[in-house]
């Protein structure tokens, strides 16, 4: 338990700020407006940690390389807190390993999470416009490849949820990856 609550809480602090950092990279990669109130709380979360990065680390085309730093950083530091408060070190030298697969796993969650709230919003009459055209831009560029192979089945678009399978299945080869890099520290 005195391992669990910590873990829980710096998941959920990780998942939002390292989220959000790898929001803005999609968002911005996407030319989605940051104007809306999903990009100026994006904006709002990560500033404090991409604009310093970006000082040291430009931007490679439309890539904000600080975005994905900033993520990848505030894993390692997740995955460092969690083996101080466990009092074990040994592993150290595969954290920026171990962090990079579980950058790879955070942005997994994120995709599934966007195609869940897109597949949900498409069935709700009356949902925000705004919203809906936010997440639908966000979402197309995941889906759109896949409905060249999936048809309609009864008026239904079953994309979105032919790419949740796919990043579940990614986010098993993750988890293998992660236990492989786990052993590599030995």
């Amino acid at each position: 338990m005195l391992y669990q609550i910590p873990s829980f809480l710096l998941d959920v602090i990780v998942g939002l700020l390292g989220g959000a950092c790898l929001l803005r990279l999609y968002m911005q990669y996407h030319r989605v407006p940051f104007g809306n109130p999903l990009g100026r709380f994006v904006f709002a979360v990560t500033d404090w940690i991409v604009m310093p990065l970006r000082r040291i680390v430009p931007s490679y085309k439309r890539w904000d390389i600080a975005s994905p730093i900033a993520a990848w950083l505030l894993v390692m530091v997740k995955f460092l807190l969690l083996w101080l408060l466990l009092g074990n070190l040994s592993k150290i030298t595969v954290l920026p390993l171990i962090s990079l697969i579980g950058l790879a796993q955070l942005a997994v969650s994120g995709l599934t999470a966007l195609l869940v709230v897109y597949a949900v919003l498409s069935w709700v009459p009356g949902a925000n416009a705004m919203l809906l055209d936010l997440i639908a831009r966000l979402a197309e560029p995941l889906v759109r490849p896949l409905r060249r192979f999936i048809p309609l089945i009864g008026g239904v678009d079953l994309s979105p949820l032919v790419a949740i399978v796919l990043l579940q299945v990614a986010a098993i080869l993750l988890g293998n990856a992660m236990g492989w890099a786990w052993t590599l520290g030995r």
